[in-house]
């Protein structure tokens, strides 16, 4: 079985010698540098072509202003966007006009920049890092006794629920010689947070930029640290291609000058609950050209790219995650419960205990580290091909000897790092006992209504069905014995409590699931029964293990659901 590692002393333990730190000292040069690569990208292209992206540009941000406005949005952008309107020149083809358009272009991407980067400020991180121990041991820690002051206790090391497992050592190796990239699964808005205190606290290398949506600017507090930790700035509103380009930019400058970064290759939040299948690859593409980058520039330092899985019991937002996906993939077909929005007060109060009292735990894989080609690299960074013979990265960049840039090229490498990375997600998915209840649950319940689909089953009443103990015994057995044969085959990673006795794995994988959901996916009531109080949250959960293909890999047919007698 997996073993947990850490808490490692950091590997810089000077904050100040952190790339994050130096690059935003250096804020005013580094959005400089990044106005002027934009803008060099667009320079040569003819007047007509310019004023045509300009205008589109101006267009789409007046839509935004209307349509979507913000509390975020500086009070003066209808202005600012108004006064360009009336500057840009559309139908001259001169050199005058060109100049006069492209003084505008400037404008815009100035504006971009400005708002995309943030800063990082010292004081405010080590306040953060006192900020998330309270919080996340206030979230994870256990309340026995009902005595509230243990809530802030330290007699249960916060390092031991937030559990670490991969390759830790390998990765604070990596980060002494290059820049690291983190590109993790998505399933919670606690996620870039999380990560970043579990990369700084329990595996000990520097804190990483990453990106955070200007929807969560919204909230005077969220902004003041967001705008002091690093975070770069992602409007999804704005989807033109000037402010993709400022974005994609930025990144690949921050990767230049050797700052660790995540990015979430998925995009957003899984609402299904089920592991990333398809990337968008955009930000991506900017660890490869970085990488191209730094060899033409003379510079040998690689750039790394480490998979990352959290594996939650509990995802906070689970309940609106899983709603919004079948809103969105049934259409029509899903119906959504008027019960499911109001609950008694006693399980309202029960809720917001359970919160500050069960014990739970977040479980983090640092997944085998890649170079930006999707080869395996080793402690000392070297690549590594399928015979695990150590190749020349920079050879893959060359045209006629020399390093060169080629589009096409590098989107080819940028497809070929995101199907390794997605084979790493399956690979290092950290299998947990509450994963593996739910879905033997919901498989039973889907083997005994063979006939509806899955938006009818959905709509079945739980309140009317048992899961009986013998029959979730006789499945957990025999699809642990299918995850044991594909953990031997190194195609997945289990959990200790996957080998305990049977009864008492699915009894911990019951407590365990969905801990902070009012309507639980699974519990015993009062008699002893297995009863799920909510099929949709079940369906969240049982997700995690699906596109693996167990559901093939047992007949489910031969277990049965019981109905409560009326």
């Amino acid at each position: 079985m997996i073993k947990n590692k850490g808490p490692f002393p950091n590997v810089f333990p000077n904050i100040k010698d952190w790339n994050i730190h130096k690059l935003h000292a250096d804020r005013a040069n580094f959005i400089e540098e990044i106005n002027k690569e934009v803008f060099d990208r667009y320079k040569s292209k003819s007047n007509e072509e310019i004023s045509r992206l300009i205008a589109k540009t101006i267009y789409s941000e007046r839509i935004r202003i209307k349509e979507e406005p913000w509390k975020v949005d500086p009070p003066n952008e209808k202005a600012f966007w108004g006064k360009i309107s009336r500057r840009l020149i559309l139908d001259n083809n001169d050199e005058e006009s060109k100049e006069a358009n492209l003084k505008i272009l400037k404008k815009i991407i100035h504006l971009y920049s400005e708002e995309i980067v943030a800063t990082f400020n010292e004081g405010t991180f080590q306040f953060a890092r006192k900020f998330l121990r309270v919080f996340f041991g206030r979230l994870l820690k256990t309340a026995s006794s009902r005595n509230f002051r243990r809530l802030w206790g330290s007699k249960h090391q916060l390092a031991d629920k937030l559990k670490v497992y991969g390759a830790a050592e390998e990765v604070r190796e990596l980060t002494k010689i290059g820049t690291v990239v983190y590109v993790p699964t998505h399933f919670s808005n606690l996620d870039s947070i999380l990560i970043g205190y579990i990369m700084d606290q329990i595996v000990g290398v520097p804190f990483c930029s990453f990106g955070a949506g200007l929807n969560l600017y919204n909230t005077g507090y969220t902004a003041y640290f967001m705008n002091r930790l690093g975070a770069y700035r992602i409007d999804r509103r704005k989807k033109n291609p000037i402010y993709l380009e400022t974005l994609k930019v930025m990144s690949k400058q921050s990767l230049e000058r050797g700052t660790s970064s995540l990015f979430f290759p998925g995009g957003t939040r899984s609402r299904s609950g089920a592991m990333e299948d398809k990337f968008k690859l955009g930000m991506m593409g900017t660890a490869v050209e970085a990488q191209r980058s730094n060899y033409q520039a003379g510079k040998e330092e690689k750039i790394f790219i480490v998979p990352v899985i959290l594996g939650y019991h509990f995802v906070l937002e689970g309940k609106f995650l899983i709603e919004s996906y079948l809103k969105n993939t049934g259409k029509e077909m899903y119906f959504k419960s008027s019960r499911d929005e109001s609950y008694s007060f006693r399980k309202t109060m029960k809720f917001i205990w359970d919160t500050f009292s069960e014990s739970s735990d977040i479980n983090l894989t640092i997944g085998r580290p890649l170079d930006v080609l999707g080869n395996y690299v080793d402690k000392k960074g070297n690549s590594l091909d399928a015979q695990n013979n150590i190749v020349d990265l920079k050879e893959y960049f060359y045209t006629n000897g020399e390093v060169v840039k080629d589009r096409q090229r590098e989107n080819e490498y940028t497809r070929r790092l995101g199907t390794k990375i997605l084979d790493r997600y399956y690979k290092d998915n950290l299998v947990l006992s509450s994963h593996l209840v739910a879905y033997v649950a919901f498989n039973i319940l889907l083997a005994q209504n063979p006939n509806l689909d899955i938006y009818a089953i959905l709509r079945l009443p739980p309140e009317d069905y048992i899961f009986p103990m013998d029959e979730m015994k006789n499945a957990t057995e025999k699809l642990r014995e299918v995850l044991f044969e594909k953990e031997g085959k190194g195609e997945i990673l289990l959990t200790n409590e996957i080998s305990w006795e049977i009864e008492d794995l699915i009894r911990e994988g019951i407590k365990k699931l969905g801990t902070y959901h009012a309507a639980q996916p699974l519990k015993f009531n009062k008699k002893g029964f297995i009863i799920s109080e909510d099929f949709k949250v079940l369906f969240f959960y049982h997700n995690r293990l699906d596109n693996y293909g167990f559901e093939k890999a047992i007949k489910w047919k031969a277990y049965k659901l019981e109905e409560v007698e009326s």
